[in-house]
């Protein structure tokens, strides 16, 4: 796993699991705690996530919440878009990019 960028916008590449997440968890809590305004993830090069992984993406949205800000997801790869539908998460979510089919809470660039 991999995430570039900084307090606006970051990158995450590869395999956001178990084995990662609390790096992971580390670094958008930073990302979110330093900056105003939107934080967009682009998951464009995501390869996969796991339950722990998407738990991470639920805690840095909670606390973007709690500080002010909103957590975007930016270019979320199919499979990873199912999941997101399966869960419900769609809902609760923005996302940018993608078109989830179902309605989600689709974010305006």
């Amino acid at each position: 796993m991999h995430i570039r960028g900084d307090h606006a916008e970051l990158v995450v590449g590869g395999r956001l699991d178990v084995r990662n997440a609390a790096d992971a968890r580390s670094v958008l809590h930073t990302a979110v705690d330093s900056g105003e305004g939107d934080l967009v993830l682009d998951l464009a090069e995501l390869d996969s996530w796991d339950a722990t992984g998407l738990g991470v993406i639920m805690g840095a949205h909670r606390r973007a919440g709690r500080c002010g800000r909103r957590l975007v997801l930016r270019d979320v790869p199919p499979q990873m878009q199912r999941l997101l539908v399966a869960t419900r998460l769609h809902r609760i979510l923005a996302i940018e990019g993608g078109g989830l089919a179902e309605g989600g809470t689709l974010a305006k660039p």
